[in-house]
């Protein structure tokens, strides 16, 4: 009995001690601040809206990649109508969302990246141009943000690229293709190991010279249309000099529309040098028959010469309308989703506070 006390008692005093530390835990651990749960929040919804505009979007970003990769000698995809039924009829349904998990997989790291890059960026060329100017008062000029956006898209880029490496050959890879990457993770170490680790950055450097253009335009395009129609009040578009958000909807798209076009002849030749080295590649990249000879390209300025030697410069947009034709959709749905998340999240945050 006197045990059994003794068993009772020491249970009871380690139930009060834990309960004791778990109050002492709660009280020193400090609640997330209001900026750190809308950085959360926003990642979350930013990651959401990316993940559902690119998967309905998904069909039309495959044949993109697979019109700018394949054969110019085993032509199989001829257009974005024959190209979608072809994609159908030989590989059912799901053939048309090969690579989007890939895809959207990158979109939080590449968002978290972006977003903790781009704040960083700001600070320090808002400090540099204080230091210059000598006025601690000044502020980010649209210029100046938009060279720290630029900053941020590079290394986020970087810092996610090796994914979207392995992303465009799992997305151009078939069932017949005769070496069959089983995911992101296999892609990468089959990529690391029969290649090395410098063929994860294969096209890393006109992806980067793209950002340039791409980003400047859609700043350019974007602000120039907002101005133009704020001046000019066409169609009755605009109240008080406020644009609805229909309007900046397609200021944004027209934008994207401009920005994807002129730097689109980058996003060709990066996607052409991330298919060299691939032993056993697809057929649709190597061709078929008599015409089947691997892609090889010692650069950037080599696959340019090449491309357009080859197989004229009309070749180095290859892909353009379906890469067009998603635009509008993608915006509008990245759009639509990171608004209701958005929602959704606030609505939770107030419940639970």
């Amino acid at each position: 009995m006197a045990s059994e006390e003794r068993s009772e008692n020491t249970v009871s005093s380690t139930i009060v001690n834990l309960a004791e530390e778990a109050q002492d835990f709660r009280e020193g651990v400090k609640a997330p601040s209001p900026a750190f749960l809308s950085i959360c929040k926003s990642l979350v919804a930013g990651g959401v809206a990316g993940g559902v505009s690119r998967t309905a979007v998904a069909p039309l970003e495959r044949l993109k990649i697979l019109l700018q990769v394949q054969n110019p000698h085993s032509i199989k995809y001829s257009g974005t109508v024959q190209g979608l039924k072809y994609i159908w009829r030989t590989e059912g349904f799901t053939g048309l969302f090969k690579g989007n998990g890939t895809n959207c997989a990158r979109i939080v790291p590449n968002s978290a990246v972006k977003f903790f890059s781009y704040e960083e960026a700001s600070k320090g060329i808002l400090w540099l141009y204080r230091r210059q100017t000598g006025n601690e008062d000044a502020k980010l000029t649209p210029v100046l943000r938009l060279g720290a956006g630029a900053c941020a898209g590079i290394i986020a880029m970087s810092a996610t690229y090796p994914m979207d490496m392995v992303r465009g050959r799992l997305t151009v890879q078939t069932d017949k293709s005769p070496t069959q990457y089983r995911g992101i993770f296999h892609a990468l170490k089959t990529v690391f190991v029969e290649e090395g680790p410098r063929a994860l950055y294969k096209g890393w450097l006109p992806s980067v010279i793209g950002v340039i253009p791409y980003v400047g335009l859609n700043f350019a395009v974007y602000e120039s249309l907002k101005d133009w129609l704020i001046r000019s009040k066409p169609f009755g578009l605009n109240e008080d000099s406020e644009l609805s958000v229909t309007t900046k909807l397609a200021c944004g798209a027209a934008a994207g529309t401009v920005g994807q076009t002129v730097a689109y002849p980058l996003d060709v030749i990066r996607r052409r040098m991330q298919m060299v080295g691939w032993k056993d590649a697809a057929s649709v990249v190597t061709g078929d028959g008599k015409s089947k000879a691997p892609l090889e390209y010692t650069g950037m300025i080599d696959a340019f010469r090449k491309t357009v030697r080859n197989e004229g410069f009309g070749a180095l947009y290859k892909g353009l309308i379906p890469n067009s034709v998603k635009v509008v959709p993608s915006i509008a749905i990245a759009f639509v989703s990171y608004e209701v998340v958005k929602d959704i999240l606030g609505v939770e945050m107030r419940i639970s506070d």
